[in-house]
C-alpha cells in the first residue's frame, strides 16, 4: 500500500529530530551549545552571521573610496528601435505604452519610452511615446505615419529629448 500518495513515508533514518542546543549537559550540546569557549562569535546575540564581518578590522565597504552619486529617484527612459517596431505591430497600429508591454517590448514597471532609428519601417504606425530620435521620426513619418508626444509632468525635461 504504499504507491498510494496518502500513504507514503520518509525511508527510516532519513527524518531527524531537530537539535535543541543548551539544554543541559546531557544533551550533548549543553552549556557551550557548540559554539566553544569564549569568543567574539560565542557571546550573547545569538549565530554571528554577519555578511561583511571581517574580524573587527575596518570593513571593506568603508576602506574603499566612494565616488559618484546614485539618484534615488531616476526618471529614465527605455529605448525601442523602430525595427522591433516594424515586426510586432501591424499596419495602422497605434503604439502606446499599454500596446508596447502587450507586445512584450518593454517590461510591465516601465514609465517612460524612447523610439530609436535604428533598422528600418516599413508600416504606417501612430505612436505615442515620451521621445523620440530625430531619425525615427523621420522614417515614421515617411512611411506614413505620425508621432505624438507625451508630457510626463514628473520628466525634468518635458520628454521632448
Amino acid at each position: 500500500m504504499a504507491n498510494v500518495l496518502s500513504n507514503l513515508r520518509a525511508p527510516l533514518g532519513a527524518v531527524r529530530n531537530r537539535t535543541r542546543k543548551g539544554r543541559g549537559v546531557g544533551s550533548g550540546l549543553g552549556k557551550t551549545a557548540g559554539k566553544g569557549q569564549k569568543s567574539q562569535k560565542a557571546r550573547h546575540p545569538g549565530n554571528f552571521g554577519k555578511l561583511q564581518f571581517q574580524g573587527g578590522q575596518t570593513p571593506i565597504q568603508r576602506r574603499l573610496p566612494k565616488r559618484g552619486f546614485r539618484n534615488p529617484f531616476p526618471n529614465e527612459l527605455v529605448a525601442v528601435n523602430v525595427s522591433s517596431l516594424s515586426k510586432r505591430f501591424a499596419d495602422g497600429a497605434v503604439v502606446d505604452l499599454d500596446a508596447l508591454k502587450g507586445a512584450g517590448l518593454i517590461d510591465k514597471d516601465v514609465a517612460r519610452v524612447k523610439i530609436l532609428g535604428d533598422g528600418d519601417l516599413e508600416r504606417k504606425l501612430t505612436l505615442k511615446v515620451h521621445a523620440i530620435s530625430a531619425g525615427a521620426r523621420a522614417k515614421i513619418e515617411t512611411a506614413g505615419g505620425s508621432v505624438e508626444i507625451i508630457e510626463d509632468p514628473k520628466a525634468a525635461d518635458g520628454g521632448t529629448k
